[in-house]
Parts: C-alpha cells; sequence; structure tokens
C-alpha cells in the first residue's frame, strides 16, 4: 500500500460521530481545557485465553474507558474487529489507524478520539524500521513488524493544535526496542513544530530504566512520564497477565513534551468477579498546557 493510500484509509477511520451531553458521557473536567488521555494494551482478541478470551470481557474493557471518559484514546494489539467493536459501543469517538502488515492487516496502534472535541488536521502511521514509509517494514531484528501511529488535532476548546503518537514496541528485541525510542526521539525533534505539544503513549515493553526508554525521553525533546512526576515512589507494574498482580516493571505510559502539566495520573486497576478488561492495566493522565 502506498503513503496515499495508507493515509487514506487512516483518514477513513476518522468519521464523523454523535455529539452527545456530557451527562452521556462522564462529567466534563474542572478544568474545561484539560485533556484526558488513556493508554490500553487491549490484548489481541484472537488470542486463546479461555475465561479471559475477548468475548468474555469486550464489556468490561468498554465499560473501564467510558468511566474514564478519555478525549484521546491509543490502543496497542486491536484488531480490527476489536477496533469496530469498540468504535461501536462508542460513537463519541472517532479513530485513525492501521494494522501493522504490510497490507493493513494485523495488530492496530490506533487512536481513538473525541470527535466533538477535536478535528483531525493531519495523521499517519510509520514503521519502525530503517523504511518508516514501507508498510511492513522491521530491520533491527524484530520478527514482527512495529508501528507509531500518529494525529495532528485542532482542540475546538482552546483553538490550539498539538499531536499525539501512539506506539508498541517489540517484546523481544532489545536492540528493535532502542532503535525505536531513538527514532521516535528523531521524529519528535525533526518532523513537528518546535514548541508544538506533543503526547506520546504506548506499550513500550520496556522499564522505566532502561536504555531504550530512556532513549525516548531524553531526546532533543525531553519528554516526562506525568504519572512518576506525581507519584515518585508508588509501585507501578502494569502487566499482569489477567492475574491482578503486576510485577514491578512500568511498561505502558503517557509521555509529554515540556509545554504540558500532568495534573492527574493513575493506573486502572478495574476488574470484575476478579476478571480483567485486559492482561494491561490501562495508564491515564489529565493534561493541561502550561
Amino acid at each position: 500500500m502506498g503513503a496515499r493510500g495508507r493515509k487514506a484509509r487512516v483518514l477513513g477511520w476518522a468519521l464523523a460521530s454523535l455529539a452527545l451531553p456530557w451527562g452521556a458521557w462522564g462529567a466534563p473536567p474542572a478544568d474545561e481545557a484539560a485533556v484526558r488521555c488513556m493508554s490500553f494494551n487491549v490484548r489481541y482478541g484472537t488470542a486463546d485465553d479461555g475465561i479471559d478470551a475477548w468475548p468474555q470481557r469486550r464489556s468490561l474493557a468498554i465499560d473501564t474507558i467510558r468511566d474514564f471518559a478519555p478525549d484521546v484514546l491509543g490502543v496497542q494489539e486491536a484488531l480490527s474487529f476489536q477496533i469496530a467493536e469498540l468504535r461501536a459501543a462508542l460513537p463519541e469517538l472517532g479513530c485513525l489507524g492501521v494494522g501493522r502488515e504490510a497490507d493493513g492487516g494485523g495488530e492496530y496502534s490506533a487512536i481513538f478520539f473525541r470527535s466533538d472535541r477535536l478535528d483531525v488536521a493531519a495523521c499517519d502511521t510509520w514503521w519502525l524500521s530503517d523504511a518508516p514509509h514501507e508498510p511492513g517494514s522491521r530491520t533491527w531484528g524484530n520478527s514482527l513488524p512495529r508501528i507509531c501511529t500518529w494525529a495532528r488535532f485542532l482542540d475546538r476548546r482552546t483553538g490550539q493544535r498539538w499531536c499525539v503518537l501512539n506506539t508498541h514496541w517489540d517484546h523481544a528485541s532489545q536492540r528493535a526496542r532502542e532503535e525505536s525510542g531513538r527514532l521516535m526521539a528523531k521524529w519528535l525533534a525533526e518532523r513537528f513544530a518546535a514548541a508544538e505539544p506533543a503526547i506520546v503513549m504506548g506499550d513500550f515493553n520496556a522499564a522505566e530504566e532502561s536504555p531504550a526508554f530512556g532513549a525516548l525521553l531524553g531526546g532533543v525533546r525531553p519528554l516526562t512520564d506525568g504519572f512518576r512526576t506525581l507519584h515518585p515512589t508508588e509501585e507501578a507494574g502494569t502487566f499482569h497477565g489477567f492475574s491482578g498482580r503486576a510485577g514491578a516493571r512500568k511498561i505502558d505510559a503517557i509521555l509529554t513534551t515540556a509545554e504540558w502539566r500532568c495534573v492527574e495520573a493513575s493506573i486502572v486497576r478495574t476488574s470484575r468477579e476478579q476478571r480483567y478488561p485486559s492482561d494491561h492495566f490501562p495508564v491515564t493522565s489529565v493534561l493541561i498546557r502550561q
């Protein structure tokens, strides 16, 4: 798929949707300019997970999203039918993204957004490789393609523009993770305006102290994890394998450039009858422009 065709498919997800009153979508933030962000690895829907398979937890995953009422939601591992089911259940949200395979199939790192607040100014998907515009490319030893979907939004509430990047780094190749961190840091420095506010979210498959995560945070445009700013000592593992007992590694994050201030951040440990919406805990942040 060429760049033009891929971009058309990305934009194809950004369908107009009904603007519902706040009463149908949670309470408004105290600051109307605040941006509510959620990053959520939903676990791919064809996994052989038994009682934790997607059909058994789909409604809980949707309720978890609805309860937080994000303005921007980045999902990882979602397959096309999961994207469709989330869109049907959450019509307030438009969606941007393509699958990571060369034909546009496979797992998405999609960006959902409140279409009654945000207009899409630009968007695309890049492959995390030496050939980022080549669909399906992988050049750093990872056996699976890895992607970053990005969007530039015009916020109707404030009249300001800002960008969101959503990604899922490789689970097995340390080199691929480190190169992904360096490439994304380079993009932030070179492909976005110098003072353009950016939000970077995803499942990084990397601990907070890892070289890969450090390469992303410590680029020319440094990034900050608002959760760590507000909760510097909290044990914050995010992968729990449907057990509810996460290890010490926080591999899911919402990061921001210096133009943002994080006023709330949490790890969502929602469960229902000892079942969880995914094998990862979602992470959330509430952001205000500095």
